[in-house]
């Protein structure tokens, strides 16, 4: 634990003026990102005595080892420089948000030529149009199902669309009349696209206009006596009412706005946002956080904000954002916002009306949220505490391990061998450091020597992060770390050390763990092992396995660990198997891309003919010089083709003349 005033900044040293500040702990990871108006009057308060502090920020700068800022113009840049930082470095220490589960959203891939409409989940992308989040999924497929009636827009797979335009033929939705049938041409690319349009500005609020102009439409067709188009006008307008009816009016208005509520303990802050577009609930979704820095209401909405909107533009964000307490910085955040939207935005605190009462409604939402996460989290907290402790018990361990990480080795008959790495912290995955390692000392399969390779890898890495410190001498230990690269304050991927090491299989893969970790010097992390049959618990140097009752959380939580660390091994084996498997003999080609694989193939029909081709004739594909063109002539004569297939029903040989995929040989059988 540091001593802050080791490391505090010389009297006038710091500016007084705008900028954002970084704390890096003793292995120079940045554990605390902030920002201010002025860094001299900000740093300075976090190096008074330490009694005085927030517990939270006594912790962070007594675990600080360094403290380093850089000067901004003005607060719109502290800001977005402090999201950047935010976003890249991962700080320990900083309030992150994270979606208590994915909410899915209505999206309109309008970047495609056919746009089609389906349910989203996950990050956005370029050129598709968002409505929501909603609650569930299946919230999202009635209002669709009601909508197609009126806009009748794709919703099938690309699968399904290109099978469909091969024979000729649409799918169930096309024969009732839910999809205009783009694949075998019932309408234009044209008339698709404005019917998707239609459908975007219906779920945008604009929906007024359009019932309008059906009612026109649907009397016109009476007075014309053409009942059958009245009544069918009719229905459209009662489907898209109904559609109207699920998302409730609750701004007279016709307000777009977002009302971000906070409510809050101690230890922990949820948040609840309503999406309000149209004056109607478009969609709602819900946020928990450790409260781990001193930070009020308004630094809760502040960071809320940032993470709401860091990566929106245009129509995603509101005209107005109504919140519960106005930042520091509402003028900088309503620039920044603004710059976001392309116009003005309004940051207010509802007063009266309609506005207040939706926003006590959020507010309530957001306390229900947190009494739940809380009921949930408590009873995981105990069952996970239980599972550490009987762990360190039953492995004789002078504390909880706190951070688990467990190895497995996969392969296929002994080719593709691969091993896995999953981490475990406070009982909990997380999945972001999960690596994976292909075997590269030898070849074959040798499970025990895998795991002495892999285990001497890992911990080879966290020797170079201490090695950055001066906190391990290479000449200590019989293995060097090798050269370490130049630091840069991201979260590194070796750079935590395990309090227990996790091996799947019995002795001899415990023994070899233990022995990669003794030739480094590592004396300091426990290492067991769990085998599959009997489910028994081996350490190292003993005869006899440890067994835990059947019914210990200790063992759950180990045998969690373990299938979790055989899932993503098998998973990667599998990948690497199969790209194996694709793999021609152009793929061995050093520079040759996709791009002029597929030239090649598509120039020549197939790889069969490309083979028989002279260096001249290669040439000639655009893009091909000379020198790419003997070493293509050179790779495919030293792969050796497979012998012709033969068809089994008829004992005829196979001619291979049909056009190989790119970047895949066209000889049956052979790999590379």
């Amino acid at each position: 634990m540091a001593d802050p005033s080791s490391y505090r900044p010389a009297a006038g040293q710091v500016p007084d003026s705008p900028g954002v500040y970084k704390f890096r702990d003793e292995h120079r990871r940045v554990i605390y990102v902030g920002k201010a108006k002025s860094l001299r009057q900000r740093l300075a308060s976090y190096f008074q005595d330490v009694a005085g502090l927030h517990p939270r920020t006594a912790t962070m700068v007594t675990t600080a080892a360094s403290v380093e800022w850089t000067v901004v113009s003005t607060e719109v840049e502290a800001l977005q420089l402090e999201y950047s930082w935010i976003k890249e470095y991962d700080p320990r220490f900083n309030v992150k948000y994270r979606d208590d589960k994915s909410y899915p959203s209505l999206a309109v891939t309008l970047n495609e030529e056919y746009p089609r409409v389906q349910v989203m989940r996950g990050p956005k992308k370029k050129g598709v149009r968002y409505f929501g989040p909603y609650g569930h999924a299946w919230a999202i497929r009635e209002t669709v199902d009601l909508m197609l009636r009126v806009f009748p827009v794709r919703t099938c797979s690309a699968g399904v669309f290109k099978r469909s335009a091969q024979i000729g033929r649409p799918c169930l939705l096309g024969y009732i009349g839910k999809c205009s049938a783009p694949c075998v041409g019932r309408v234009t690319p044209e008339e698709h696209r404005e019917l998707a349009e239609d459908f975007c500005d219906f779920m945008a609020g604009r929906t007024g206009t359009y019932l309008s102009r059906l009612e026109k439409e649907m009397h016109a067709a009476a007075e014309e006596m053409e009942y059958e188009k009245a009544a069918r006008l009719r229905d459209d307008m009662g489907a898209l009412r109904r559609a109207m009816e699920k998302n409730a009016v609750v701004l007279a208005d016709a307000t777009d706005a977002d009302l971000i509520a906070v409510a809050e303990d101690e230890l922990e802050a949820a948040v609840q946002i309503f999406h309000v577009r149209g004056g109607r609930v478009r969609g709602q979704r819900g946020w928990v956080t450790d409260k781990v820095e001193a930070v009020d209401t308004a630094g809760l909405v502040e960071h809320a904000l940032q993470q709401l909107y860091g990566e929106e533009k245009g129509e995603a964000v509101p005209k107005e954002v109504l919140v519960p307490a106005l930042p520091e910085d509402t003028p900088a955040l309503n620039q920044w916002l603004a710059e976001r939207r392309g116009s003005q935005v309004s940051l207010r605190i509802p007063q009266r009306g309609d506005k207040k009462a939706l926003m006590e409604t959020v507010h309530r939402n957001a306390l229900q949220s947190l009494a739940l996460h809380k009921t949930k989290r408590a009873s995981d907290l105990t069952t996970r505490s239980r599972a550490l402790e009987e762990i360190a018990e039953a492995l004789d361990l002078d504390s909880a391990p706190l951070r688990i990480e467990c190895f497995d080795i996969s392969h296929l008959q002994g080719d593709d061998v691969v091993a896995s790495m999953v981490v475990f912290e406070d009982g909990l995955a997380r999945k972001g450091e999960y690596r994976r390692f292909q075997i590269k000392s030898f070849e074959g399969q040798d499970d025990v020597r895998s795991m002495h390779e892999v285990v001497s890898r890992r911990f080879r890495r966290y020797l170079q992060e201490k090695l950055k410190t001066g906190e391990w001498d290479p000449e200590d230990a019989e293995a060097g770390a090798g050269e370490v690269p130049e630091d840069d304050g991201r979260p590194k991927r070796f750079a935590y050390p395990p309090q227990l090491v996790v091996v799947d299989g019995g002795q001899p893969q415990v023994a070899a763990a233990k022995r990669a970790l003794e030739e480094l010097g590592i004396d300091d992390v426990a290492v067991c092992g769990l085998a599959k049959r009997l489910e028994e618990v081996w350490l190292p140097g003993e005869d006899d396995p440890v067994v835990l009752p059947r019914t210990s959380e200790g063992l759950y939580l180990l045998q969690r660990v373990r299938d979790e660390a055989h899932r993503f091994a098998i998973q990667y084996q599998r990948n690497k198997r199969g790209k194996r498997l694709k793999s021609g003999p152009l793929d061995e080609v050093p520079g040759l891309g996709e791009s002029r694989k597929q030239a090649l193939v598509k120039h020549f029909g197939s790889v069969k003919k490309l083979r028989q081709a002279t260096i001249d004739q290669i040439c000639e594909v655009p893009g091909i010089g000379r020198k790419t063109a003997e070493t293509v002539a050179a790779a495919l004569a030293r792969a050796v083709p497979a012998g012709p297939a033969v068809n089994t029903a008829t004992g005829e040989i196979i001619e291979d003349e049909t056009p190989a995929p790119a970047g895949a040989s066209s000889e049956r059988g052979t790999e590379q």
